[in-house]
């Protein structure tokens, strides 16, 4: 993989003197929150189809140097993403023949449409404008007046429109695209993110045992993903001798049994460990969309508790795969955690069924496969519509 310059990347699987890529695909992808670690895994997954030529735009979310000084441009992610995207895709096309583009989120594809009408495109996104909304207060984000929201609503819609075809993270975020932006069902794929699950997978079957019991919490924002409600729950049950594993940015004051690391990379080994240790995944989150630490839990066959928030009841079936609570119930979150510390079995079961469910619909490397599928057939599809307009004028 070459880093070629402001972001942009040229990467093949490996292949002989005699042989040519098929497919020539340009990857703009936003770089912020869980989105990161997505690419990092499509990165991985998709150099290793030997058919595909990935160009890779990596849109970055901070606004620095003379960028930074520029009135809405530093302050509007959208603006930005979508100057940056359609930059990266007119170099990308000075270099060689797209044969399609793939967009997540939506936000760089808004401003890039020109690019999505010449070239066949997928747009990917883990929530609309409409449901981030919805969630916005838990990321600090806030709506504008009336006009401003129904112009941005109106940009979105004419970017799904222009879309060839527009992939979802979950159930959930199809229903939102179908409900609120008018998109036909039958042009949106599910298809979650996920991990490696081979990458995850612990060593050994998890069995019950007499240490003690370990919570791990992974969460850069500790406050909106739930980490003081967690502190609070951990709290009222240190007579059952639990330890609580905190990962996250912010900073911790010490306390008996609460041990924080605020430096663990994603996907690294010593965070891959951390959960091959831990017993009880916890992530009782105010606001998310579908957040991958739980995935990686289930792969990790951790028993998970997490809130019925957005798309997390998907992976975290109540009772199946895990257990949710009401975001901010500080009670049903102790009474969880309680049930799950006191009965090793029901932890290993729960744990079973997760990365059983986890495995069947959240591996990255099949989904990032199906992906490339949906790619390659829009592609053929172009090509095809090329070659009979060409006969077509010669008729």
């Amino acid at each position: 993989m070459e880093v070629v310059k402001d972001g942009m990347m040229s990467a093949r699987a490996p292949e002989s003197a005699s042989t040519k890529a098929a497919y020539e695909f340009g990857f703009l992808l936003e770089q912020s929150l869980g989105h990161v670690t997505h690419t990092k895994n499509l990165l991985v997954n998709v150099a290793r189809d030997p058919e595909v030529h990935a160009h890779w735009g990596l849109i970055d979310f901070q606004a620095t140097g003379i960028a930074g000084r520029i009135p809405v441009y530093r302050n509007n992610w959208t603006v930005r993403a979508g100057t940056r995207a359609y930059r990266q895709v007119a170099r990308m096309n000075r270099k060689t023949k797209l044969d399609a583009l793939f967009f997540h989120t939506q936000v760089p594809a808004v401003l890039a449409q020109r690019w999505l009408r010449k070239i066949p495109g997928i747009v990917s996104l883990d929530a609309t404008p409409r449901q981030y909304d919805e969630l916005g207060a838990f990321y600090r984000h806030e709506q504008g007046p009336a006009w401003l929201e129904a112009w941005k609503w109106r940009l979105n819609c004419d970017c799904f429109k222009s879309a060839r075809r527009l992939v979802a993270w979950s159930e959930w975020t199809k229903h939102g695209l179908v409900q609120d932006y008018e998109v036909p069902a039958d042009k949106i794929t599910v298809i979650p993110p996920g991990v490696n699950v081979d990458e995850w997978r612990r060593p050994t079957p998890r069995v019950p045992h007499s240490d003690p019991v370990k919570v791990l919490f992974v969460g850069g924002d500790l406050e909106r993903k739930g980490g003081l409600v967690l502190l609070e729950a951990f709290r009222s049950l240190r007579n059952l001798g639990l330890e609580l594993h905190l990962v996250t940015k912010d900073r911790v004051p010490p306390e008996p049994n609460v041990f924080v690391y605020n430096n663990l990379e994603a996907n690294s080994q010593p965070l891959k460990d951390l959960y091959h240790t831990c017993d009880i995944f916890a992530l009782p989150t105010f606001g998310d969309c579908l957040p991958m630490v739980v995935s990686e839990a289930g792969a990790s066959g951790m028993a998970i508790i997490s809130t019925n928030v957005a798309a997390i009841p998907e992976i975290v079936r109540n009772g199946d795969t895990g257990l949710t609570v009401p975001a901010g119930d500080a009670a049903s979150l102790t009474q969880a955690l309680r049930d799950l510390a006191t009965n090793p079995a029901l932890r290993v079961t729960l744990g079973e069924h997760a990365m059983a469910h986890v495995t069947r619909h959240y591996d990255a490397l099949t989904n990032a496969s199906r992906l490339l599928g949906l790619l390659k057939a829009e592609a053929n599809a172009a090509r095809a519509e090329k070659l009979a307009t060409s006969m077509a004028r010669f008729a």
